[in-house]
């Protein structure tokens, strides 16, 4: 079971409005919206999925990993080190 399996339709609706912000981003350009109209919406999508990723990242390291690291060993191990690469991307992005 993922950690994030009791908030999953939270995170759908959240993903079906960046979703619908991402479209509203694409009708401004075909609209030829005001270059920093443009910027700023782009700005709130990229937010929006941060705070999708920074919440599902959360979920993982209070459940999956911190399963892991009660059962020990080797699957412990790989939990984390999947976590600290996750984190790297994100810090990177």
């Amino acid at each position: 079971m993922n950690g994030y399996s009791e908030d999953k339709a939270a995170l759908e609706r959240r993903m079906k409005r960046i979703e619908g912000q991402v479209r509203g981003v694409a009708k401004m350009i075909e609209d030829d919206r005001y270059c920093i109209d443009v910027l700023t919406q782009i700005s709130a999508v990229s937010r929006a999925l941060e705070n999708v990723a920074l919440e599902l990242l959360d979920d993982h390291l209070g459940h999956c990993v911190a399963d892991a690291v009660k059962g020990g060993g080797a699957n412990a191990d790989e939990k984390i080190e999947e976590a600290t690469e996750a984190i790297r991307r994100l810090v990177r992005s």
